[in-house]
């Protein structure tokens, strides 16, 4: 993949740790923050907890539905939040 220059405003991600009305405390603060993209771990979630090596998560962008992401590695969340941040990337760079 080629490297563009890139001329509008850096992609933020922000990251919650949510127990309860994961989609609406999640767009919230993807709102108040004015965050690019929001990535929820469900806490609630088994074997998806800070000191275990997989993880339970949704993402979330301003104008898309939630994504939600079955227990998976952290190495493979990291995967597909940097894939998240690769198209909104590209998708302002037009």
């Amino acid at each position: 993949m080629q490297r563009r220059k890139r001329t509008g405003q850096p992609a933020v991600v922000g990251f919650a740790a949510e127990s309860q009305n994961l989609v609406e405390n999640a767009r919230g603060k993807l709102q108040a923050k004015g965050l690019s993209l929001i990535v929820v771990n469900d806490i609630t979630a088994p074997q998806a907890v800070f000191a275990a090596d997989t993880n339970t998560v949704m993402l979330l962008a301003p104008s898309a539905r939630a994504e939600a992401h079955s227990l998976m590695s952290k190495a493979g969340v990291a995967e597909v939040v940097l894939e998240r941040v690769v198209e909104l990337l590209s998708s302002e760079e037009g």
